[in-house]
């Protein structure tokens, strides 16, 4: 009886799992099914062809960036499809575009019904599908939405009231469409919504009051379209890091803004009045874009020195006045545009170019003092002039009517008295002017100099003007000193060769570690000049320069009498060069592609600095991805820089008879050449290895198509770029490998696309990292 028993027991538990797996199965089949209608509406894109025949769970599908499914359970909870249908046409008039949307039978409202039956979806992106319609309002019926993506399509309309009722949204991105209507003032209803993103549309009306509520909103994005009007106060949205209002067309003044705020992107919105001073005050702000509006007046001093400001374009608006109350800039202040204004004046000397500063500043078509690139703005400036002089006019006749007439009453005066007492104080005044006169000579000469050394004055060393720069002043090595550092020059402590000399690795009795570099150097100049030439290469300091810390001069045991040995001391970079940091031979130690940004405009603000911030010119900095050392923090620096100074290099243009100024400017365009090599192997990585500039030159021309760019571009940055990003630097790497030095871009130019390509990396980045984070 009692095994009867535990058999039935048994049994009814087996039944029971059945049921229980049968069940299961049952909604695992109404998902599948769902999807397979879902790719059926969107007309079968080549993204979901792996759909086909499918018999597996689709939870455990393999995700890619195409393609992404995510369940919780036994529902899906995320839903993510991109397609290959670009936006190729600017304006859409509703109805199916061969090519380019899904075909006419096509049914918007379907599509969204059938995506409602999946009740539990969280996150729902369907981008460049050629999705077509206004957007049903049962859209509203995925109520457990938390980021809703239909980017890229053909959506036209409004959007649908029904959308306040999700409430839990967090992200709603409809960038790239036709919407043509109003944005609607409901969004107050999305208490939760962080992200707000209706770029490249075509909407119009006033920016809504009602998202000025919304506290918990960290990016709004509604830049190219036609919005109008004035901006309402936007301090209260205290989250604030990212406003985008580009290329519309507001008749408003610059709103107040979130002190939180970091990017703020108002360039071509037709905005008006001053930049307010409040703007100063934006400690945290890092990007700002004004340009291309009609603001007026004198920008904020403190916009300039604000601490973590790195991009500031003020350019092509109508300012005017000085900036003399500028006493300084921000410490990342790297791109500055204040061009095409009505600024006067002289430049600060944190925006002068021709000083020190790393930063690239753009100031032409002003009416400053001293510059001459100011050939778009000739005529404004001389309107302004004659609109001063015409205002002044008036007020300066009668000033001038006054103060003659003060002269003419004092004249007599002093008439009177002269007159009066002449007789009495004649001996006392000739003693005075017999004493004043060489007394005033003798003031204006400072004391001990001679009127010889006076004449003398302007003629300054270069060396002592970079000896002003703060920079600790270069140590005499002796030789007893490196051999006790380098264990007598060990073979042990043996690096290898450099491009010039052989390396050792040395360590100094207070355990400082260093880098020496023995070469024998002909005896061109005296030993006096030597030394002046090794104090001048010491003042050189930049961030993303490897230190020079001093030198040694030793003849000692030379056989050949015309020579020198010299010992370069240069500080020790522990984490090898940006070569090895490419290979494949390392790849625990591959750089992403955002990493090798970062090196790439460390290199080219040293290399700008060695082409602009120093008198002479350093060129010829033999630019090559294994003379780039990074730290162990992976800040780049350049080594075996400035050797033109002291070798033989310098003065090569007297023996081939090129005039000084061509030769130079060919030596800063071979920079150019070599970083493009650089910028070309940080594109294609391990490629470049043993291969020569005509196979490179070569294999330029793949980066044209999208096939040739899978085929040489490394892995690695395929994987890890934007490919707006990877464009940018394919365009400036072209333009430097020039085959004519003059069609080559400066440093400058350089620079400015690297760090733009890294800002546009960043947004990618970032907006990657916010959708994976839902």
């Amino acid at each position: 009886m009692g095994c009867y028993c535990s058999n039935l027991v048994f049994f009814m538990l087996f039944l029971s799992w059945g049921f229980f797996i049968s069940s299961t199965h049952q909604l695992q089949s109404t998902q599948t099914q769902i999807l397979l209608q879902l790719r059926k509406h969107l007309e079968y894109p080549l993204q979901l062809s792996n759909w086909e025949n499918y018999n597996g769970d689709f939870c455990n599908l393999v995700s890619n960036p195409q393609v992404s499914i995510k369940c919780e359970g036994n529902s899906i909870s995320e839903l993510k499809i991109m397609g290959d249908k670009l936006k190729k046409v600017s304006d859409f008039h509703g109805y199916a575009v061969q090519n380019q949307t899904l075909s006419e039978t096509f049914s918007i409202d379907s599509l969204v019904v059938t995506l409602a039956r999946l009740n539990t979806l969280r996150v729902l992106s369907l981008v460049s599908l050629g999705i077509w319609g206004p957007l049903p309002e049962k859209i509203h019926r995925l109520s457990s939405l938390e980021l809703l993506d239909m980017s890229s399509n053909f959506i036209f309309g409004s959007i649908p009231n029904e959308i306040s009722k999700l409430v839990k949204l967090r992200t709603l991105t409809l960038d790239g469409n036709f919407f043509n209507e109003s944005i609607p003032n409901w969004f107050d209803s999305l208490s939760n919504l962080t992200i707000l993103s209706l770029r490249n549309n075509k909407f119009n009306g006033q920016f809504p009051s009602s998202i000025c509520k919304i506290t918990s909103l960290t990016e709004i994005a509604l830049s190219h379209n036609n919005l109008n009007g004035k901006l309402p106060d936007l301090t209260p949205l205290s989250s604030l890091n990212l406003l985008d209002l580009r290329d519309n067309h507001f008749d408003s003044e610059l709103p107040l803004l979130p002190k939180g705020v970091t990017t703020v992107l108002l360039s071509n919105s037709s905005f008006k009045g001053q930049i307010p001073e409040e703007f100063g005050k934006l400690n945290r702000l890092q990007h700002l874009d004004l340009s291309s509006n009609s603001l007026v007046g004198t920008p904020p001093s403190n916009l300039f020195s604000l601490p973590n400001i790195s991009y500031l374009n003020l350019g092509s608006n109508m300012l005017s006045g000085s900036l003399h109350n500028i006493i300084k800039c921000g410490d990342n202040l790297g791109f500055v545009d204040i061009s095409i204004n009505r600024l006067t004046g002289n430049l600060p000397p944190c925006l002068d170019t021709n000083s020190s500063n790393k930063r690239v500043v753009k100031f032409n078509g002003n009416c400053l003092s001293g510059v001459n690139n100011q050939k778009h703005s000739d005529s404004i400036c001389k309107e302004d002039n004659v609109k001063k002089k015409q205002s002044w006019g008036s007020a300066a006749i009668w000033v001038t009517i006054g103060v003659i007439g003060l002269m003419v009453i004092f004249l007599v005066i002093v008439a009177f008295i002269r007159l009066f007492f002449h007789k009495r104080y004649n001996r006392r005044e000739t003693v005075t002017l017999q004493h004043t006169v060489p007394k005033f000579i003798q003031e204006s000469l400072p004391s001990g100099i001679s009127s010889e050394v006076l004449a003398n004055a302007r003629i300054i060393s270069e060396a002592s003007k970079l000896g002003t720069q703060v920079a600790p002043s270069c140590r005499v090595f002796s030789i007893e000193e490196l051999a006790e550092a380098t264990d007598n020059f060990s073979s042990s402590m043996f690096l290898g060769e450099g491009s010039i000399g052989k390396l050792y690795k040395g360590r100094l009795e207070n355990g400082g570690y260093i880098v020496i570099r023995s070469l024998s150097l002909y005896k061109k100049y005296s030993i006096r000049n030597l030394k002046v030439r090794l104090d001048l290469l010491s003042k050189l300091r930049h961030p993303h320069l490897v230190n020079f810390l001093g030198y040694c001069i030793n003849d000692v045991g030379l056989e050949d009498t015309t020579s020198s040995r010299v010992f370069l001391v240069h500080e020790y970079i522990s984490n090898g060069n940006f070569r090895t940091h490419l290979s494949e031979c390392s790849p625990h130690q591959i750089l992403k592609w955002s990493d090798r940004l970062a090196v790439l405009i460390g290199i080219a603000k040293a290399v700008h600095f060695l082409h602009t911030g120093v008198i002479p010119a350093s060129s010829s900095n033999r630019l090559r991805t294994n003379n780039i050392l990074l730290d162990e923090h992976r800040i780049a620096k350049l080594s075996d820089y400035g050797m033109s100074i002291i070798t033989e290099e310098l003065e090569q243009f007297e023996a081939k008879g090129d005039a000084p100024k061509s030769w130079h400017m060919k030596k800063l365009a071979d920079d150019v050449y070599d970083f493009g090599f650089i910028l070309l192997e940080a594109l294609v990585g391990p490629i470049v290895t043993g291969k020569g500039e005509t196979f490179l030159l070569n294999e330029m021309k793949s980066f044209g198509s999208q096939d040739g760019r899978q085929r040489i571009v490394d892995p690695v940055v395929l994987t890890t770029c934007s490919q707006e990003s990877l464009s940018i630097v394919i365009s400036i790497t072209n333009k430097c490998i020039s085959i004519e030095p003059e069609n080559r871009p400066s440093f400058e130019d350089v620079l400015w696309n690297l760090q733009y390509a890294a800002q546009v990396q960043t947004t990618a980045d970032y907006e990657h990292k916010s959708e994976g984070a839902l």
